[in-house]
């Protein structure tokens, strides 16, 4: 299937991930580890993206900042997995109370990146053109945010002179939206409450009619709730049949389609406030890397796996029914269930990490970030857990971030395979693309240091020499350049562009390989 059919679940633009230094007496200059640099990238639904790439080149440090454990330092990271209006954020409200002075802003920051790009033309090339480089991708990057921030709430509306009334009526519908979604958190967790006091009556050998004599103001309570969300229903309907008349005001723009193609529903992560990160956690999953470590040694296979279920309200700790659902888990993930009540330090490696992926698949999750997930396991074992994901993946749907320094993991696990060098993707394709033609130097260097047994390979193995360089002051130009055999002039003083080589193939360097 072609990318342009598939749908994007995760869509990452100039990601940054720095992580400030202590500074020193001495020290003028505030400095920062650079572990993730100018990322972009779409992650598809159901796919799995392969990320490889030396240690501490900031592969991990990835995975963690989409799940936003780490705060972002910059860029954009869009979940497209739930609609805004579910989780109704903060950052939207904002946005749309000041559509006035948004607009104005871009259209100013606009003209600025047009400044800046007439200045960049008319420079000879050189060093002077090479070093405002820098402030070009930067002009246009702010200008293309700020345009995106407003389009993807508002699409054709864009095209209004005045954003006014627009602005009023699209803060009506969010603040209905936030109402509405909160009668209905409201109603889930008494629905909860009820299930739960039901099990616990039967447990205590309450007859039927006692169950039900037990629970009724529950259930009444129920019934009024759902009253009243149905009446908060019509009245989102009535907005947003408002919203309507008032778009087709607009359509007869001729702008107004090319602006709605950039309406959609995703919620900028890296915008979420810890509270409402919190809501989307059930979706967006761990794997570690260290099975031993990665579990709580005081808590039984159950608790593990249920821990999350009832933070996230699935269940209620009383209800009969969180056993069999964790025992039904526990299965999927080739654990017997009379596992349910030892610890961890009763199991081997490949148990353990078993009773990991079963913590992370309960929540029911759309992306998953498996982090090095079977490294730390013998060769066998390895084969198991690998297998293990992807059955699951199948049944599920699952979408991972498959996180490895071993190629041939990754060539067996990946649809799409993203090499990493110093915090920045250098090259990007189909896994059998990727392995069949390498176009960077250091995915070739890589990919030349596969062992084989063919006694007919008679492939030179290339080898990368000197250190990697530090994060913390990364050379200029193209990052790779001090240990490419390719390097030239250009290579030290032009970063280059993420360029698309092949359909799906995409690759920075300046001197691409050409494979036959």
């Amino acid at each position: 299937m072609e990318n342009k059919d598939r749908k994007v679940l995760i869509r990452v633009q100039n990601l940054k991930q720095y992580f400030p230094i202590k500074k020193g007496m001495m020290q003028k200059e505030k400095l920062f580890v650079r572990a993730n640099d100018d990322i972009t990238v779409d992650i598809y639904e159901g796919e799995t993206l392969g990320l490889v790439g030396e240690s501490g080149c900031g592969k991990s440090t990835l995975g963690r900042t989409l799940l936003q454990l780490y705060n972002q330092t910059d860029g954009r990271t869009m979940y497209y997995g739930r609609d805004v209006d579910e989780i109704a954020p903060q950052y939207v409200l904002d946005i749309l109370k000041s559509l006035v002075d948004r607009k104005k802003e871009y259209f100013v920051l606009n003209e600025k990146a047009a400044t800046v790009k007439k200045q960049y033309d008319a420079l000879p090339d050189g060093d002077a053109k090479y070093a405002m480089r820098t402030q070009l991708l930067e002009a246009e990057k702010n200008a293309r945010d700020s345009f995106l921030d407003i389009v993807q709430l508002v699409g054709g509306f864009f095209v209004a002179d005045d954003m006014a009334p627009i602005s009023e009526v699209l803060v009506r519908e969010y603040k209905a939206g936030v109402e509405y979604r909160k009668l209905n958190e409201k109603l889930n967790d008494t629905r909860i409450a009820y299930e739960g006091l039901r099990s616990t009556l039967k447990e205590k050998g309450k007859t039927q009619e006692q169950i039900a004599a037990g629970t009724e103001n529950v259930l009444l309570q129920i019934k009024k709730q759902e009253e009243i969300i149905k009446i908060k229903e019509r009245e989102l309907e009535e907005i947003r049949n408002e919203i309507y008349k008032l778009m087709k005001k607009y359509e007869s723009n001729p702008d107004f389609a090319k602006y709605e193609v950039y309406r959609d529903k995703g919620i900028n992560l890296a915008r979420l406030s810890e509270e409402e990160s919190r809501k989307l956690r059930k979706d967006l999953q761990l794997i570690f890397q260290d099975p031993y470590s990665s579990l709580n040694p005081r808590m039984t296979v159950g608790q593990i796996i249920s821990e999350g279920l009832l933070a996230h309200k699935y269940f209620d700790r009383n209800d009969e029914k969180l056993q069999n659902y964790v025992m039904e888990v526990m299965e999927k993930c080739g654990l017997a269930p009379y596992f349910i009540h030892r610890y961890p330090h009763q199991f081997s490696g490949g148990q353990r990490q078993r009773i990991g992926i079963a913590r992370s698949l309960a929540l029911k999750p759309k992306f998953v970030v498996c982090d090095e997930a079977v490294s730390a396991l013998d060769v066998s074992i390895q084969s198991q857990i690998i297998n293990l994901l992807l059955d699951l993946k199948e049944q599920e749907n699952l979408t991972y971030l498959f996180i490895s320094h071993d190629l041939s993991v990754i060539k067996y696990i990946s649809d799409r395979v993203g090499v990493m060098y110093l915090g920045n993707i250098v090259e990007l394709a189909s896994t059998e693309e990727l392995f069949a033609h390498p176009t960077h130097p250091y995915t070739e260097a890589l990919l030349s240091a596969i062992p084989t047994t063919d006694v007919d390979n008679k492939k030179e193995a290339i080898i990368l020499e000197g250190d990697i360089p530090s994060p913390i002051k990364p050379p200029t130009g193209c990052k790779f350049h001090t240990r490419c055999r390719y390097a030239t002039d250009i290579c030290k003083k032009v970063v280059p562009d993420f360029e698309e080589v092949r359909p799906g193939h995409f690759v920075a360097c300046h001197h691409k390989i050409v494979n036959s």
